[in-house]
């Protein structure tokens, strides 16, 4: 089971740091609906190409790091490293999946804009995903 869990966390983090390698390097399939708006569907974020490609290389080492943490990639690092790294992951998305209160999360106020309802069905559920999969494979494992 724990197997699967990390196989299913690393695919997932991959999968969303190709997405924002995309917006860094290539295109905008689906940047605009990803940012947050305000009642009058203006953007509160303007990230750069550059913010997107650091996100992306951060998802990407997240993702490569279950793959370590499940042993499907052996690599010799020391065990603190990778726990604190492990734990790194559940506060950051655990964080994001509560939000800012305002626009992002569970707890925001503003939830009729197309970003508000995509984060409330998707983006949110998506990171409290993450973070208690992360959770169950730092306390297992």
């Amino acid at each position: 089971m724990i197997l699967i869990i990390g196989v299913l966390e690393s695919v997932i983090l991959i999968t969303l740091s190709l997405i924002h390698f995309n917006w860094a390097f290539v295109g905008t399939w689906g940047f605009d609906k990803a940012l947050p708006t305000n009642e009058n569907n203006k953007r509160v974020l303007n990230p750069r190409k550059i913010d997107s490609a650091i996100v992306g290389l951060g998802l990407l080492i997240f993702g490569v790091y279950y793959l370590i943490k499940i042993r499907l990639i052996p690599v010799d690092i020391p065990s603190r490293i990778l726990n604190y790294l492990g734990w790194i992951v559940v506060i950051i998305f655990m964080i994001r999946a509560i939000g800012d209160f305002k626009y992002v999360g569970f707890f925001k106020r503003i939830k009729k804009t197309e970003f508000g309802k995509l984060d409330s069905n998707y983006f949110s559920p998506l990171c409290l995903c993450i973070a208690l999969f992360a959770l169950v494979l730092e306390l297992t494992h």
